[in-house]
């Protein structure tokens, strides 16, 4: 749990330093890559720990992974320039890509499927938390100390986990001849690189009909037909490609994907509303995210608990989707008049919503896989769910910039133009009738944001109907 914290926690603590982060190091232009370049390295590095568990054993993996994403912390709180600071970040997600992955499949090293379940909801309850102390925290951070103290804030959570892994943490390790897979896993970072840049740079840095943004995803097509060429002839492929012939891993694998596309693409924009169009500061807009991190916490560790007791989980996949997209399409009918606790009440519900979906996908795939396989099975469910949540944030993000840029054209004098991207300071600056059109504006992009979001939440309740119950394997098993 306080890897979970560790990993959860870096993903939502520098958003909030951002800005202050450029006003020190300058490089406006870069901005994006402090976010890309972790997400990147990051997500091409699970399936490679998935394997390197399966083979060394969990508990070396994980020490090693921590070991490297605090190295990369303590580098990037030294960092002088923006370059530096995207090259630390990169290191720093070589290692943040295996805490994730390495502490889940633990999990299955430990504890039986049947009593899986309770655990995996409080794994899912620490998530939430760092969803909202993230913002929080790097907010206060910014505003007392300094943005550095971000990343060096992961050493003592980060050293004492080393520390008490070493300790407790016993896995059942087998000792063989390893062969690995060097091959696959080149052309695999080739495919991924290629997809993540093809959605991170799309629409943002580079226009959708740029020649060079096209030959980006030709590139991560073929590096994706070379993996699956290189994985048929591999003696230990780094993922067997019969895991996508097990019905369980597959359904799990795109519920992960289309529920991460919905959650990542829709929440990012939560925050930034309440600051624009309700005038919440940063500090409080992280606060209003309660409802959403109450949710998450208190529908995973009681289906959680439920699970262990009924031994039974695919009924939850398809309540959660269902609370979800009920949750977003509410969400995308608020007005900008309306009582907050509208908002509060909804978010809720999503929150309630994705508490009873993440965490259950891991345990189905763990409980229907061979032991030898449950690492690369749970890093491939959750490198689909990070894929989906980076496709996500790039195409809601593109949704609600060119419904944004539509709406303002439309609504203001002939003549008159507002810059593409504001800050909320600067929006709350505006002359008043340009201000009213444009928070009207934002607003109703957003409408559209969430109902899209919904339509992906739809399709995966439409994969959960297709989950099966597999009974839970008890300890001797």
């Amino acid at each position: 749990m306080m890897v979970m914290l560790l990993a959860a926690l870096d993903g939502t603590i520098v958003s909030t330093a951002l800005p202050t982060i450029v006003s020190d190091l300058g490089g406006l232009d870069q901005l994006s890559w402090v976010v890309t370049a972790y997400l990147l390295s990051s997500t091409v590095v699970v399936p490679l720990y998935g394997k390197f568990g399966d083979l060394f054993g969990r508990k070396i993996v994980l020490q090693a992974a921590i070991a490297i994403f605090l190295l990369g912390s303590v580098l990037c709180g030294l960092a002088q320039d923006m370059t530096q600071l995207i090259l630390m970040r990169a290191l720093q997600g070589l290692g943040g890509g295996g805490l994730l992955v390495v502490t889940m499949a633990s999990i299955g090293d430990v504890i039986p499927p049947a009593e899986r379940g309770r655990y995996q909801g409080l794994f899912g309850g620490v998530y939430g938390l760092a969803t909202v102390i993230g913002p929080l925290l790097g907010g206060f951070m910014v505003d007392h100390l300094s943005w550095r103290w971000i990343f060096y804030v992961s050493l003592p959570l980060g050293v004492l986990a080393i520390g008490v892994i070493a300790a407790v943490f016993h896995p059942h390790t087998r000792h063989k001849q390893h062969a690995i897979d060097y091959w696959g896993a080149a052309w695999l970072t080739v495919a991924l690189s290629g997809i993540i840049l093809f959605t991170t740079e799309g629409g943002t840095t580079l226009p959708w009909n740029a020649p060079t943004l096209w030959c980006i995803l030709a590139l991560a097509l073929a590096g994706a037909v070379a993996f699956v060429i290189t994985e048929r002839r591999a003696v230990e492929p780094i993922m067997p490609l019969h895991l996508f012939g097990h019905r369980i891993f597959v359904l799990s694998s795109l519920i992960g994907f289309f529920v991460g596309a919905a959650l990542f693409g829709s929440t990012t924009f939560i925050p930034l509303y309440l600051q624009v169009v309700r005038n919440a500061t940063p500090t409080v807009a992280g606060m209003q995210l309660l409802p959403l991190m109450g949710g998450v916490i208190v529908s995973s560790i009681v289906c959680g608990r439920l699970i262990s007791r009924l031994g039974r989980y695919r009924i939850f996949p398809i309540i959660g989707t269902v609370v979800a997209t009920i949750g977003l399409v509410m969400l995308g009918t608020v007005g900008d008049n309306d009582p907050l606790f509208l908002i509060y009440g909804y978010t809720g519900l999503l929150g309630v919503g994705l508490g009873m979906v993440m965490q259950v996908l891991i345990l189905a795939t763990q409980n229907s896989v061979e032991m030898q396989h449950l690492g690369v099975a749970t890093s491939g469910v959750t490198l689909f769910r990070s894929i989906g949540g980076s496709i996500g944030v790039s195409l809601f993000g593109a949704i609600f910039s060119i419904g944004l840029q539509h709406r303002v054209r439309a609504s203001l004098p002939e003549g008159m133009a507002v810059p593409r991207s504001l800050g909320p300071e600067a929006i709350r600056g505006l002359p008043s009738v340009v201000h009213e059109r444009y928070v009207l504006a934002f607003g109703a992009s957003l409408h559209t944001v969430y109902h899209v979001a919904a339509v992906f939440m739809a399709v995966a309740f439409l994969l959960a109907l297709g989950m099966r119950d597999v009974p839970l394997r008890k300890a001797g098993a």
